[in-house]
């Protein structure tokens, strides 16, 4: 027995005080309605109903059940609204996970403008340059910054990354601009931790190993990095989105003959079914803040012209 509809049923028919009209009301045949009310009383071994030619009647032991059963029901719609608001409206809480620097850098703003077009949104933004376990630590959507490898999590890309290879004039004066990547060994690399120059340079040749390059300095945070780079230390490979203020500054040189291949910032969440819609919101929202070229990559515009 379906006990839920049997429970509508009833609490239509005691309403409407016939059969018929509670049929209506619910979009039944009369005889479903007949079933799912003797099923009920089978069930409960009590008759609920007295029924006559033209109306029926509640029993003592009907009102008792009538009573507690319209509140029953009452309280599963309001739960069943109280869940469809959810995934229909733009409320709650949204627990966002993000890289450090791109966070600190570039998620201020676009938080700000969501949470003034969506009043009603409360953002919890966890920076961290980890890859956290979104059921575990129940975050909504993670942003993170790569190549996306097979995973159990959805992922649409925002927006793409651009690596460039770059350091200060002083420091291209200085120790001359590498030709060839044997030219490029030679030099400091101040190395991000997280990534492989072997993942980075298209044209790396099979003969040569990370090992081949020098490098004095590492660190996990491209802020340090690229304030070394500033001040003459090295070159960096880094994305523009930390990159481009030095650059449009002149703080920075780009090589352009070293080819980088470009990353991607992508929104990963659990489920692609029944998404909610303060998820689906916030991510359609970075989309159209970035666009297909960010801001921080405008200078690059302007350069080649």
């Amino acid at each position: 027995m379906d006990k839920l509809n049997a429970m509508r049923a009833f609490n239509a028919v005691v309403l409407e005080g016939s059969f018929t009209k509670a049929a209506g009301r619910l979009d039944m045949s009369p005889q479903l309605i007949s079933k799912y009310i003797g099923q009920l009383e089978e069930s409960l071994k009590v008759r609920l109903l007295n029924r006559t030619t033209r109306r029926v009647h509640l029993t003592e032991a009907g009102q008792a059940y009538f009573e507690r059963c319209q509140q029953i029901v009452q309280d599963i719609d309001d739960m069943e609204n109280d869940l469809s608001n959810l995934q229909t409206q733009v409320s709650g809480t949204l627990r966002v996970s993000a890289p450090m620097s791109f966070g600190i850098h570039h998620l201020s703003e676009p938080i700000a403008r969501f949470q003034d077009q969506y009043p009603e949104m409360k953002v919890e933004l966890l920076l961290t340059d980890r890859k956290v376990d979104l059921l575990d630590e129940g975050i909504d959507v993670a942003l993170r910054i790569g190549h996306l490898k097979s995973s159990t999590l959805v992922a649409k890309k925002i927006v793409p990354i651009r690596l460039v290879l770059c350091a200060s004039h002083a420091y291209w004066r200085r120790h001359g601009e590498p030709q060839d990547l044997t030219d490029l060994s030679k030099l400091n690399y101040l190395r991000f931790t997280y990534s492989d120059l072997r993942t980075l340079l298209l044209d790396w040749s099979s003969s040569m190993s990370s090992q081949d390059f020098n490098s004095d300095f590492s660190s996990n945070n491209g802020d340090v990095i690229v304030n070394l780079a500033i001040q003459g230390r090295g070159y960096a490979i880094q994305p523009t989105f930390l990159t481009g203020a030095a650059i449009e500054a002149n703080e920075l040189q780009v090589l352009e003959k070293f080819a980088i291949e470009s990353l991607g910032l992508y929104a990963l969440y659990s489920h692609r079914e029944f998404l909610a819609s303060k998820v689906r919101h916030f991510i359609d929202f970075l989309s159209d803040y970035y666009g297909d070229t960010p801001y921080w990559d405008r200078y690059c515009n302007s350069q080649r012209k």
